[in-house]
């Protein structure tokens, strides 16, 4: 039987974080489908000046607000956080570009003996239908400059979709602001000595609004954070496994409808 059919329960306390910023008409893409499995979402607000808080409290009325102390993604991330009660923090945009139904996949990666699951639209079993060339290129490029300055192997450097355990903010500091925030993670968690697996994500298209994200300034960002964590002299014990795997679940059967237990709707509608 497999693992996410057992009792709600059964599973650590998982947190899923979702930064925000005028999402109101995206958020009916993403809280309706919340597995089961997840014991409080957070929403951490950026200011928003559509009605984004009183969407998501609509959608979901347990759903916790928090009101963002700064300005960034990264800042964002961080009070959620340092708000989440769960054993397990799932970072998830609002945007309805990632998929709900894959956050039983990063979980089952964290209960396999990881620290840190890492989305990755680039290996087998991951795909992006919103990722330009232009960016696609970048990521290549930026990736590659990174596993060659820390012998690492991660397909995919600047992907928002991750999960980890709580215990890794104990040796992990998170202090950027911005989207070089999954850059900063990713690379923390690495000289942390932490034992990372990536996990094919599909990445869809927003569906309302435009990206908050451009191209050659926050590139330019996630290219200094690379080179400041490369000067910084501290990193794991080289015997310390870093990116171990990548998981495959292309030959897995679908599992988002065996955990949404109130909800025979899926995610399909992620999935057009």
């Amino acid at each position: 039987m497999n693992k996410f059919t057992y009792e709600h329960q059964q599973y650590p306390l998982i947190s899923v974080i979702i930064p925000a910023l005028n999402e109101a008409k995206n958020l009916q893409y993403v809280l309706p489908y919340i597995p089961a499995i997840i014991s409080e979402v957070i929403l951490v607000d950026g200011h928003s000046t559509d009605e984004t808080v009183e969407v998501a409290l609509r959608l979901l009325p347990t759903i916790r607000i928090v009101r963002q102390t700064g300005k960034g993604k990264g800042n964002a991330l961080r009070d959620g956080f340092a708000a989440c009660t769960g054993d397990i923090i799932v970072m998830l945009d609002a945007d309805g570009s990632a998929n709900p139904g894959e956050i039983p996949h990063f979980v089952e990666a964290l209960l396999a003996g990881n620290d840190f699951a890492k989305g990755s639209r680039f290996i087998k079993g991951g795909r992006s239908y919103d990722i330009t060339l232009l960016r696609r290129l970048g990521n290549h490029l930026l990736s590659t400059l990174t596993n060659v300055l820390f012998s690492t192997h991660f397909s995919d450097l600047c992907y928002g979709y991750n999960a980890f355990w709580k215990y890794c903010l104990d040796d992990v500091e998170i202090d950027s602001d911005g989207f070089e925030i999954e850059t900063l993670i990713n690379l923390r968690m690495h000289k942390a000595g932490l034992k990372i697996v990536e996990v094919p994500s599909f990445e869809h298209r927003r569906i309302f609004g435009t990206s908050k994200l451009h191209t050659f300034r926050d590139g330019w960002r996630v290219l200094k954070t690379i080179v400041k964590e490369r000067r910084n002299k501290s990193s794991p014990p080289s015997e310390q496994p870093r990116l171990t795997a990548s998981l495959d679940i292309t030959n897995q059967p679908a599992i988002t409808e065996e955990i949404v237990l109130e909800s025979s709707t899926g995610s399909s509608i992620l999935c057009e």
